[in-house]
């Protein structure tokens, strides 16, 4: 799914530019970085409440490229740098991190499917 799309679906306000047209395979939803740097493993757009430096550099290790903060969460001008420089997009919407997942997945993109025991 193309970022345009992402936007459109979740009527996301775009906090940066990065230099080419991003798109995403998959989703994933997390407040949580180290669950994030355990099981986010494809082409994902991460979906969060968490707006701190330690967001950036976790997507940097798992090579997420855009990201949405939910909640009407706005990232300071410090964040939006280091996102603008490590090429990762931001993205913030007034949905819920559940109603958003949910557009996004009605909309056609799929959630990382995580193999499990449970």
């Amino acid at each position: 799914m193309k970022v345009s799309e992402i936007q459109k679906v979740l009527s996301a306000k775009q906090f940066n530019d990065v230099e080419e047209e991003l798109s995403v395979d998959y989703g994933y939803s997390c407040d949580l970085m180290s669950d994030v740097l355990a099981f986010a493993q494809n082409n994902d757009v991460l979906l969060t409440g968490t707006v701190n430096p330690q967001v950036i550099r976790t997507c940097q290790m798992v090579d997420i490229r855009v990201i949405v903060f939910v909640r009407c969460k706005e990232p300071t001008q410090e964040l939006i740098d280091q996102a603008t420089k490590a090429g990762i997009l931001l993205l913030g919407t007034h949905y819920s991190m559940y109603m958003a997942s949910s557009l996004l997945y009605m909309a056609g993109l799929p959630g990382e499917e995580i193999e499990n025991d449970f």
